[in-house]
């Protein structure tokens, strides 16, 4: 299982492809794991002549589980995260990201972030703009406050404490991705929800879910930032998200100065398997119009 440390936490991560190839960067969402990356979208990356690194978040997976660092559950975060000290932010996740980089020898990468793995990506390409070759950002946001929120039933499904009993809490956690999956695609059979179960064995952490959650919440609007940066981006997002409204990723590509928005009408906050050599298709072209990095 490898793994590397940086200061503050014990991070997993797994590798696909030749070395020698340039760097794909895969950062992924709240309480997601490297398993939520489908299969046959690494595979196209590969396939394309790319090299793939994943990574498990902190608090998520295999990597390091911040217990010590208590803020309650995530419905105590959410009833008021101004009012609660968040242990970690974005910064502090872009910052594992570029540790990574380091710990491979890698001078930059081509990001491509989902939701949370998203907005992290965004943090490193302007903390870190020399080390970002090309920026990806599925269903996520800028973080602005005048973009529209979550709609409250799936906000409520996917982002809420399961309960104690195991099969309950993997049927509570394979809903969730059911309802912001959306209608079009059943999230429990072609999407991420039916990796529930593994998921949650693997390593899911309630408590984890929390602190990420804060980090979110806690996160500075990037929208104007954005603006400054010349780093060639592609913006995918779903026509019917609920959990993240295609406003967001709108507002994401119109910040972006050298960015093209792809929007899958049926799709929602997920990656459905019929949609998948789309979604790769859409990536590999955005890798390949970017000039050769290493």
């Amino acid at each position: 299982m490898p793994t590397f440390s940086t200061e503050t936490v014990t991070l997993h991560y797994e590798q696909h492809g030749a070395r020698a190839n340039p760097l794909v960067m895969l950062i992924h969402g709240l309480t997601c794991q490297t398993i939520h990356w489908p299969a046959a979208m690494i595979d196209r990356i590969t396939d394309a002549g790319y090299r793939v690194v994943a990574f498990d978040n902190r608090d998520a997976g295999l990597s390091a589980k911040l217990d010590h660092l208590d803020v309650g559950s995530i419905e105590s975060v959410m009833s008021n995260p101004r009012a609660i000290q968040a242990p970690y932010g974005l910064p502090d996740l872009a910052r594992d990201a570029t540790a990574l980089l380091d710990y491979l020898g890698q001078s930059g990468a081509h990001l491509v972030g989902f939701s949370l793995g998203g907005m992290i990506a965004q943090r490193l390409a302007l903390d870190r703009p020399e080390r970002v070759f090309s920026l990806t950002s599925i269903a996520s946001s800028t973080s602005d406050p005048d973009l529209p929120g979550a709609n409250r039933r799936a906000f409520d499904a996917f982002i809420s404490t399961p309960p104690t009993p195991r099969e309950a809490a993997i049927a509570h956690l394979a809903n969730g991705w059911r309802v912001i999956g959306g209608e079009h695609y059943d999230s429990r059979r072609v999407g991420l929800g039916r990796l529930a179960e593994a998921a949650y064995d693997r390593g899911y952490s309630a408590a984890g879910a929390a602190r990420q959650l804060l980090a979110i919440l806690h996160a500075e609007p990037r929208g104007q930032a954005l603006e400054a940066l010349d780093v060639p981006g592609l913006v995918i997002h779903g026509g019917v998200d609920p959990l993240v409204p295609p406003a967001a990723g709108e507002r994401t590509a119109a910040r972006l100065r050298n960015a093209r928005l792809a929007v899958f009408e049926h799709m929602g906050h997920d990656l459905p398997d019929p949609l998948l050599d789309d979604i790769g298709d859409e990536i590999v072209r955005h890798l390949d119009s970017v000039p050769v990095q290493r």
